[in-house]
């Protein structure tokens, strides 16, 4: 007020601080009132309880019409705080005074009373007010429990899972791999082969399948790999002039500069090929060494992928021995060299199956001219590891080591029958997209069941009787 001002200019000097409670005098310190905030609603976040008097509702319509009179005679350029905290009257100072609860979300404010100069709620709508509060609070109540039941039972699913790996990889190491040449046949082994071979034991059992036909040992390897060294070390950096010169060159080792181009593109979302990646060097080193140990291949877009895979889960001697044993295989080579009759020879094959199996869905694609050439290239040039998820795809390739090329084409074939229902609503165009960028998501599980559900057998003929029987009208044609 004027006159408490008045009365600390007349005791002494007078020197304020900003951010403080108190103000300095010459005859001591004394404390300030603390300004009292305005009451207003809260949205988010905790209110703490204010002190004074528990409201009245009964007295609600008489400080609402007292509050009307009172600030009629006030002018409108006048401050309504200055009322101060003395007078019991002012609506500013008797809002949610006292509150039974701290509302912590809007929800809660359908059970805040209503401010001091608004008439009070009547019972029915207050009773009203709290069922709806409470079905809001059943209903999140229920979301909360599903969503816990949906955790627990993934978590259930996750520690059945870890344990039935476990119990595969110690049957995997103890029974099988120790008696591979006797057990890989059995009926049993192939049926936990359909299952996905435990993380563990997933690279032994890729270079037991794939085999070593050619003979390639780790110092074979060292050679190729110091040879590709010295290319690197005398090759200037590529440019398109050069690049124009090496895709004509017979010679395949001048790729090897290409490679690093191609490197950057693989599996991008685990950063560990990358430059400055964990495993950039040594993806590096297996594709050089290849392309100077098949010069007449060299490197081919796509082979990046296999590597990887392979290197996620062998070392490096025995991943380049893995890879070029694999890269050796007819499917492989006919598309790595562009062989374009035997790949036609293998499209050819792949229609016969597919008309025999999906014959809606080949009729669609037949009248909207998409031939397998646009979607199949890149699922066989990566052997699915760069369309699928990579654990998915790491699960064909199990798969793949026992039944060879037959089971990649299979695994097409698994693909459109999964996704039929979608690709017959679309045109040339939007399937020609969705084959060449599946979705992220793909069920294993259900996949697998669609794969299955394939049968290789035409007219009594198997994949490799028919494969046999249109390369032979190709080269008859040709």
């Amino acid at each position: 007020s004027t006159d408490s001002f008045c009365e600390h200019i007349s005791v002494g000097r007078l020197s304020s601080c900003e951010d403080t409670d108190t103000c300095c005098i010459s005859g001591g310190p004394q404390h300030r009132p603390v300004e009292q905030r305005d009451p207003g609603w809260k949205l988010f976040g905790k209110v703490p309880p204010r002190e004074g008097p528990i409201k009245d509702p009964k007295r609600i319509q008489k400080t609402h019409c007292s509050s009307q009179i009172s600030t009629s005679n006030i002018s409108p350029f006048e401050d309504t705080e200055s009322t101060g905290p003395g007078n019991p009257t002012s609506p500013r100072h008797s809002v949610r005074k006292n509150l039974d609860f701290e509302p912590l979300s809007t929800t809660a404010l359908i059970l805040e009373d209503r401010p001091a100069n608004l008439p009070a709620k009547p019972a029915e709508e207050a009773q009203k007010h709290r069922q709806q509060y409470e079905e809001m609070v059943a209903q999140a109540k229920k979301r909360e429990l599903k969503e816990a039941q949906k955790r627990k039972k993934q978590l259930e699913d996750r520690c059945k899972l870890e344990e039935s790996i476990g119990t595969a990889a110690q049957i995997w190491n103890q029974e099988i791999l120790p008696n591979w040449s006797t057990t890989c046949t059995s009926r049993r082994v192939r049926d936990l082969w359909w299952q996905g071979i435990p993380p563990s034991v997933r690279g032994k059992v890729w270079s037991l399948a794939v085999g070593n036909e050619l003979n390639i040992t780790h110092e074979l390897y060292s050679i190729c790999l110091a040879r590709a060294k010295e290319k690197w070390s005398t090759t200037p950096a590529p440019s398109l002039e050069t690049e124009a010169e090496d895709a004509g060159s017979s010679n395949r080792e001048s790729s090897l500069e290409l490679i690093k181009l191609d490197i950057s593109r693989t599996f991008p979302q685990l950063c560990i090929f990358q430059q400055g990646g964990p495993y950039h060097d040594v993806l590096h080193s297996i594709l050089g060494a290849y392309t100077c140990y098949r010069p007449d291949v060299g490197y081919v877009q796509g082979m990046s992928f296999i590597a990887a895979v392979l290197i996620l889960n062998l070392d490096t001697a025995d991943a380049f021995i893995a890879f070029a044993n694999l890269l050796n295989k007819p499917c492989q080579m006919a598309f790595f060299r562009v062989d374009h009759s035997l790949m036609l020879t293998y499209f050819a094959a792949f229609e016969v199956f597919f008309e025999e199996n999906l014959p809606k869905l080949f009729a669609h694609f037949q009248k909207n001219n998409l031939t397998p050439d646009i979607y199949l290239i890149d699922w066989i040039f990566t052997l699915y590891s760069k369309s699928l998820p990579l654990d998915l795809a790491c699960r064909v390739w199990d798969v793949f080591c026992r039944d060879n090329e037959e089971f990649l084409f299979r695994t097409g074939l698994g693909l459109l029958r999964l996704y039929q229902d979608v690709l017959t609503t679309m045109d040339f165009i939007h399937m020609a997209q969705f084959l060449t960028r599946l979705p992220e998501l793909i069920p294993a599980e259900q996949l697998f069941q669609h794969i299955a559900a394939i049968h290789m057998t035409s007219r009594n003929r198997k994949w490799a009787q028919v494969g046999c029987y249109r390369f032979h009208i190709s080269l008859v044609w040709y």
